[in-house]
Formats: structure tokens, C-alpha cells, sequence
């Protein structure tokens, strides 16, 4: 009998929490946010060329299938999120040789974000990303609110950091600019 009481107070305490972040996050546009930072130990331009190999992403990041690149400021993504394949297409709209690259959706799947690169030491650079997001369904919805896209981009940061500090060096790397004017 104590079990039972047990558990239907962990569920209404679970579901109390479950509908105050649903309604946090309720609202128009990009409602849900992540910012993670990682550092990683190679030189700035080491971490900002290897980012700028976005066909390369499906290698550290769980949920992505496939980036193609269609010109220096457009993106395809195909990925499976909460369970769907879902694609969708970015603009960057700001990249910054070792400072920083935003983008925005532009189709499909509603995000926008921002990576930075910051020195920390001639071997070490701190990136930090925050991203902004619309999830879309009751089952992204639940995710979100549980942080399951909070996990799987801190596990494909960390995956970016084991990746390249064990290959000690970037595959290629892009040094245009784009600037938001």
C-alpha cells in the first residue's frame, strides 16, 4: 500500500513539474533554448575550421543523417528527431573566421543558434553554443521538457571534443566571411 502511495505522489509531482515547463515554454517562435560550452583542447582556428565542415556533423552528432552544403550560406539538414525524419533549411546568417557562425532556419524545422570560439590558451579553445527552437508535437514537446535535446547536444559537443583532440587536427576548413548586412 505505501509503494502505491509512493508512486502515484512521484507521478503527480512528475506531472505538476512536466506542465510547469510546458507552459513555460508555451508561446510563439523559438520558445525552448539551450547554451552549452565545451573546451576543447586544439588551437582556435583548429576548432572553428573543423566546425566549418558541416557535411561532416552526421560523425559527432547523434540524431543528424546528413548535411549537404548547397553554397557558402545554405544548408540542407536531414535528421531524426523524436523519432521522425524531419529536413529542413538554414542560411547562415553571420560566420566570423575563429569568432563565430549563427544561422536560421529557413524551412521545415523552426531553430536558430549561435557557436562561438573563444582562445583560452594557444592549445585550448572554449565553444559555446546556444540555440533557439520550436519543438514541434506532443512527443518533441515531452522531450524538451524532460531536456532530451539538452543531453544530445552536450553529447555531440563531447563528441566533437573527443573527435578532433584525437585526430589532433582540422579535415578542411572554410575562411569566408558573411556578415548579417
Amino acid at each position: 500500500m505505501l509503494n502505491r502511495v509512493v508512486t502515484v505522489a512521484a507521478l503527480a509531482v512528475g506531472g505538476a513539474l512536466l506542465s510547469k515547463q510546458l507552459k513555460k515554454n508555451k508561446g510563439s517562435g523559438l520558445d525552448s533554448a539551450i547554451v552549452e560550452t565545451i573546451e576543447v583542447n586544439v588551437p582556435v582556428n583548429t576548432a572553428y575550421n573543423q566546425w566549418t565542415q558541416f557535411e561532416e556533423f552526421p560523425q559527432f552528432m547523434a540524431s543528424v543523417q546528413e548535411i549537404r552544403q548547397l553554397d557558402d550560406k545554405h544548408l540542407h539538414w536531414k535528421a531524426n528527431v523524436a523519432g521522425e525524419v524531419k529536413e529542413w533549411d538554414v542560411e547562415i546568417t553571420e560566420q566570423i573566421p575563429d569568432k563565430r557562425i549563427a544561422w536560421r532556419s529557413t524551412s521545415g524545422v523552426p531553430n536558430g543558434g549561435v557557436v562561438t570560439f573563444h582562445k583560452i590558451s594557444d592549445d585550448v579553445t572554449r565553444i559555446a553554443l546556444q540555440m533557439d527552437y520550436q519543438p514541434e508535437g506532443p512527443l518533441e514537446k515531452l522531450g524538451d521538457a524532460f531536456g532530451a535535446v539538452r543531453m544530445e547536444t552536450r553529447g555531440n559537443l563531447q563528441k566533437f571534443k573527443e573527435m578532433l583532440e584525437k585526430r589532433g587536427r582540422e579535415t578542411g576548413g572554410w575562411r569566408g566571411s558573411i556578415s548579417q548586412h
